[in-house]
C-alpha cells in the first residue's frame, strides 16, 4: 500500500457552504453540500431516499432513523432536474476513525467475512477512509442511468473534500456493477453477506484516489479530473476567504 496522504483533516464543506455545477450529459444540476448548510435540500434528499427504498422493499438497509437528522453525514450530493426537483443523491460519512464506524460492521454481523471486512477497513484508516451511503436515483428508466453515472463519481470527490485516499460503499452486486465506471473495485475476496435480506448478496467496493483512473472508463475519468479541479479550486477559495475573515 502507498504512503498515506496528509493526516485526514476535518471536513471542509460544512463551514464553507455548498458547491454546484450543471452536468450536460445527465441534464441535471449537481449540488454538493451538508445538512446544516442546505437543510431544505437535505430533507428533499431524505424524502426521495425513503420513497425509493420503500419502493424496492429495502427499508432496513436505509435505516432512516439513524441518519435523518444529518448528524453523522459529512456531506451529501443531490441531483436536481430543470424544475429543481431532487432526482437522486448519496450521502457521505467520515473520515472513519475505526472499522466499527462503518455500517459494514452491521451488514456483516454474524457472518464469517466480518473479520476480513474489519481488517480491510482498519488497514486503510491511516490513509483516510470515507463511506458512501444512501444512494438512490429517480425511478424514471430514461433518466436513471445517466444520474447513476453522475453519482458514481461522488466517492472520488468525497475523498478530495474530506482529505482521504479511500472511499468505500456496500451494496448488492448488481448495483455496484453500475458504479464500477468511476474506477471502483469490488473486494472479491470478502464473502458476500445476505443484507438487508436473503434476496441480496451485498459486497464492498473501494475507490483509491491515487489509482482510480487505472480502472475507470475513460469518459468517467475525464469528468472526474475536471470536476475535481473545479472542486479543489472552490475549496481553496473558500479556505482563503475564511482565513481572511479570521485575520
Amino acid at each position: 500500500m502507498s504512503v498515506p496522504l496528509e493526516t485526514p483533516a476535518p471536513p471542509v464543506l460544512p463551514s464553507q457552504g455548498g458547491f454546484e455545477w450543471w452536468d450536460p450529459d445527465a441534464e441535471c444540476t449537481v449540488v454538493v453540500s451538508t445538512p446544516s448548510v442546505d437543510p431544505d435540500l437535505w430533507q428533499a434528499f431524505v424524502t426521495g431516499a425513503e420513497r425509493s427504498y420503500r419502493k424496492h422493499r429495502v427499508e432496513k438497509a436505509l435505516d432512516l432513523a439513524a441518519f435523518c437528522d444529518g448528524a453523522d453525514t459529512a456531506m451529501f450530493w443531490a441531483t436536481l432536474d430543470k424544475n429543481g426537483r431532487v432526482i437522486g443523491g448519496v450521502r457521505v460519512r467520515g473520515p472513519l476513525t475505526c472499522a466499527d464506524d462503518s455500517h459494514a460492521a452491521v451488514e456483516w454481523a454474524g457472518q464469517r467475512g466480518l473479520p476480513a471486512v474489519q481488517k480491510m477497513i482498519t488497514d486503510r484508516l491511516p490513509f483516510g477512509v470515507v463511506e458512501v451511503k444512501t444512494a438512490w436515483v429517480t425511478a424514471d428508466p430514461k433518466r436513471a442511468p445517466s444520474i447513476t453515472r453522475v453519482l458514481a463519481r461522488a466517492p472520488l470527490h468525497s475523498t478530495v473534500s474530506l482529505n482521504a485516499q479511500f472511499a468505500m460503499a456496500t451494496s448488492a452486486s448488481h448495483v455496484l456493477d453500475r458504479w464500477a465506471s468511476s474506477g471502483g473495485v469490488v473486494a472479491s475476496r470478502i464473502p458476500a453477506t445476505p443484507y438487508p435480506d436473503e434476496r441480496y448478496r451485498t459486497k464492498i467496493m473501494w475507490w483509491d484516489r491515487r489509482t482510480f483512473a487505472n480502472h475507470a472508463e475513460p469518459s468517467q475519468a475525464s469528468k472526474i479530473f475536471a470536476e475535481m479541479t473545479a472542486l479543489t479550486q472552490h475549496l481553496d477559495k473558500s479556505a482563503s476567504t475564511q482565513a481572511m475573515v479570521v485575520e
